[in-house]
């Protein structure tokens, strides 16, 4: 169990990183067409411009991600302080370092390694098969 000052530091890191993501707001997603009096695209730009707003979209997608995470842990924090910091698969403690850097973590490294790895045997047969 995290001490009651440790606990609000993450508390505080927590909510700054709140903070962060909500006054940066979305990034905004560029129109297809610049004159909305203009009939089709220009052909030269949509690539360009489909590229601009996939970019923005997974920003945007990204960053509500996270939030989500932050308001999870503050979830956490507030209903099972005696359980915050520890992994929710091992419940080990997670790492010092690893909490100050990710306050929203819910697995410690082991944990996580076994979450980012691949699902099964990879279906690549060659080393230039990308499918």
């Amino acid at each position: 169990m995290a001490k009651p000052t440790a606990l609000e530091a993450h508390r505080q890191r927590l909510l700054a990183k709140k903070s962060e993501i909500l006054s940066e707001g979305d990034v905004a997603i560029e129109p297809g067409r610049k004159d909305p009096t203009k009939v089709g695209t220009d052909d030269d730009e949509a690539p360009l411009t489909e590229m601009a707003q996939v970019i923005a979209s997974k920003r945007n997608r990204s960053r509500g991600d996270e939030l989500a995470k932050v308001m999870a842990a503050l979830k956490r924090l507030d209903e099972e302080p005696e359980m915050f910091g520890l992994c929710v698969e091992c419940e080990e403690p997670i790492s010092p370092r690893r909490l100050e850097l990710l306050p929203y973590a819910e697995l410690c490294v082991d944990c996580q390694s076994g979450e980012d790895a691949p699902k099964g045997p990879s279906t690549r047969r060659h080393l230039r098969d990308f499918r």
